[in-house]
């Protein structure tokens, strides 16, 4: 499971730099206009004289985004539940990095933008962006020992867990509680039905899409639908093992004998039957949440992250936006990110393992630095809270500018810092 979500996060990293390279190339051509003028491209639904749209941009940003924030949501939920989050003795060193190094950055960036009117990005340098810091990780190949990638997978998910909070607590300028409340009503229908057995898929995409219209009217930004509806998709599945191979068993003991040809089951309607029991019991023994997850992983890496890169990171590199580089929210997120970033998860880890007691499992000190390294690339989520955090083009233009410099200055020192300090060969990991 850990290695198959670890190679499409990997993949899915070659493909985002595709996308983005895509997105600059695109935005500083002759068509640059055409890029802007597409991605505020109105599009909905009308019946009569009720419409629902919102630009394409929007719908990326609000919609699919949505999505992408649901898997992040199974993600953390399958780690507090059953993954590297799920004991105190686990989830300390981890939690406790990703804490250190959402802080130290978003203090950086406070202190460079104090007494401007940019101050609203100290989120900005807070995120990490899983796909590509374990993306620059598996260039070291078998080198890198498990308890690298465990504990740098465990902290991106943490701090995707803090990226969510700063999101729906610190960025939410408008908020009707009413709405928001009333999106509560359809998760609880949720729960009930999975209690009840429904297991109609048109029934819970229907109440997931109720939330997601609820989460949006109320002023909190709709992606954190997708987190909310998936902190009620289970984790654990319906029925363990044993009575798997129990149920089955007996089930395949009535299906046995009889005709067994391919034409067999056309006309024997009992067999097919048992045979439709044993799929369901089959189902009943896999994780729903790690299923979806397995499901949306592809769509997500491979179709959502790519078009949120293609339509978010085209930075026109005019004289306009260069000028006066580095500008306060730039010179606040590249420090907070290639700074601030390894600093506080150094600093925070090595507060947990002198006062907790907590021993390094797998990995060096070096090594974590160079974790705390990569955990500055922040790409995705930096910018994503990049457009929530300003309203001014130019503002957003710039964070985006540092975020690009930042990334890619985190990836190659983080690369270099690992270079150094991990085993030679594959078999001293």
């Amino acid at each position: 499971m850990f290695q198959r979500f670890l190679h499409s996060q990997v993949t899915g990293a070659f493909i985002l730099i595709g996308a983005t390279a895509i997105a600059l190339i695109w935005a500083n051509s002759q068509w640059g206009q055409f890029y802007y003028d597409l991605s505020h491209t109105y599009m909905g639904v009308r019946f009569g004289e009720w419409e629902f749209k919102l630009t394409l941009s929007h719908w990326i940003k609000d919609g699919l985004m949505a999505i992408f924030f649901f898997v992040v949501g199974l993600e953390i939920k399958r780690e507090i539940v059953v993954g590297e989050l799920s004991s105190v003795d686990k989830a300390m060193l981890p939690v406790c990095a990703a804490i250190g190094g959402a802080v130290v950055p978003a203090g950086i960036y406070a202190v460079v933008n104090m007494g401007s009117g940019t101050i609203a990005g100290w989120g900005i340098p807070m995120a990490t962006d899983i796909a590509f810091a374990l993306g620059v990780l598996s260039m070291f190949g078998s080198r890198v020992p498990l308890g690298l990638k465990v504990f740098l997978t465990a902290l991106a998910i943490a701090d995707d867990l803090i990226a969510v909070a700063a999101i729906a607590v610190f960025y939410t300028p408008d908020l009707d509680v009413a709405t928001l409340l009333m999106s509560v009503i359809p998760l609880i229908f949720m729960i009930i039905f999975n209690r009840m057995g429904v297991r109609a898929t048109w029934v819970y995409t229907t109440l997931a899409f109720i939330v997601w219209l609820g989460v949006l009217g109320s002023g909190v930004h709709a992606t954190i639908a997708g987190v909310l509806v998936a902190m009620v998709i289970p984790v654990r599945p319906i029925i363990d093992p044993q009575e798997l191979i129990d149920s089955t068993s007996k089930i395949l003991q009535d299906i046995e004998g009889g005709d067994n040809s391919l034409d067999a089951l056309i006309h024997d309607e009992v067999r097919r039957a048992r045979i439709s029991q044993l799929s369901l019991t089959v189902e009943d023994a896999i994780p729903p949440a790690i299923a979806l997850e397995n499901r949306l992983h592809p769509f997500q890496s491979f179709v959502i992250l790519p078009l949120f890169a293609l339509f978010s990171a085209g930075v026109a590199f005019s004289p306009e936006n260069l000028a006066g580089f580095p500008t306060e929210v730039e010179l606040g997120v590249i420090l907070g990110l290639v700074v601030g970033k390894p600093l506080g998860v150094l600093i925070a880890s090595l507060l947990v393992i002198k006062v907790v007691k907590i021993e390094l499992r797998g990995i060096t000190l070096g090594q974590l630095i160079g974790a705390g390294c990569l955990a500055g690339i922040g790409f995705t989520m930096s910018i994503f809270i990049s457009e929530l955090a300003y309203t001014n083009e130019t503002f957003i233009d710039q964070a985006k500018v540092g975020i690009l410099f930042a990334s890619i200055a985190a990836g190659i020192i983080g690369a270099i810092v690992l270079h150094f300090t991990l085993p030679k060969r594959a078999d001293q990991v």
